[in-house]
């Protein structure tokens, strides 16, 4: 009889930990992030069961939304500045903030658009329209703005930019032959076969291009939300976001 207290004891120490319970979340992230996040998105939800939902547009957009109390658990920007805005307010939990992923900024045109092999070939007459996000909010036009400017060239091109609410928008007026070029991110480009990379802009030309992510303050699911945020550092979605073209900021 004395056993059997032990024996119990050691049936409950050799059972696994519970596991906590799987969570539905909601991601707003850069649309230029699209693909990489719903590939690592359905990996973690086989792995943990968690479902993410993910609601993907321009970083500003998705900053006024949550400023405007949207429903969000995880907040992934393609600029700090977005991000800064958020934290100035208090809507995020600074202490998860972190700059995950770079990228690069290229020029492309549709597939049977103009050659252009160089920055100052935007301002010749032949080019008459330029896609961009917006330069005012959106972070690709805005980054593409501080490149021009830094190459002398913004005030000679500003009346030909065609500005757009994200950065897929753009990619799209190229492809379609809305705009003579578009000044999008490499990780966009890639994934189209309706443009040609023209050029790179080189990065010493402009400012740095980062992705901070940071859990929402008052989200309804934020232990689901902060294992997702640890999946995005890890090694299985660092193979991810180095197949679409991202560069990462932390090691795996």
């Amino acid at each position: 009889m004395r056993l059997f207290p032990l024996c119990a004891a050691c049936i409950l120490l050799a059972s696994p930990a519970p596991r906590a319970a799987a969570e539905t979340f909601t991601v707003f992230a850069a649309a230029s992030l699209g693909d990489a996040l719903r590939e690592i998105g359905g990996a973690h939800e086989k792995r943990t069961g968690d479902k993410p939902r993910f609601n993907f547009a321009g970083s500003s957009t998705l900053a006024r939304q949550i400023d405007a109390g949207a429903p969000a658990d995880l907040f992934v920007s393609a600029d700090e500045a977005q991000m800064d805005l958020l934290e100035k307010k208090q809507l995020i939990d600074p202490k998860s903030r972190r700059s995950l992923l770079g990228n690069t900024l290229v020029v492309v045109t549709a597939t049977d658009g103009p050659s252009l092999t160089k920055p100052s070939d935007l301002a010749t007459a032949r080019i008459r329209r330029i896609a961009t996000g917006n330069p005012q909010a959106v972070p690709v036009g805005v980054y593409a703005r501080q490149h021009l400017e830094k190459l002398g060239l913004w005030e000679k091109l500003r009346r030909k930019i065609v500005p757009t609410e994200h950065v897929r928008a753009a990619l799209a007026a190229a492809a379609q032959g809305n705009a003579d070029a578009a000044i999008v991110y490499q990780t966009d480009a890639s994934s189209s076969r309706k443009v040609k990379v023209a050029f790179a802009l080189q990065a010493e030309d402009g400012p740095r291009i980062t992705y901070p992510a940071a859990l929402v303050k008052g989200g309804h699911s934020h232990e689901a939300a902060a294992r997702f945020l640890t999946t995005l550092g890890g090694a299985e979605a660092a193979e991810v976001f180095r197949k679409h073209g991202f560069t990462l900021l932390e090691k795996p």
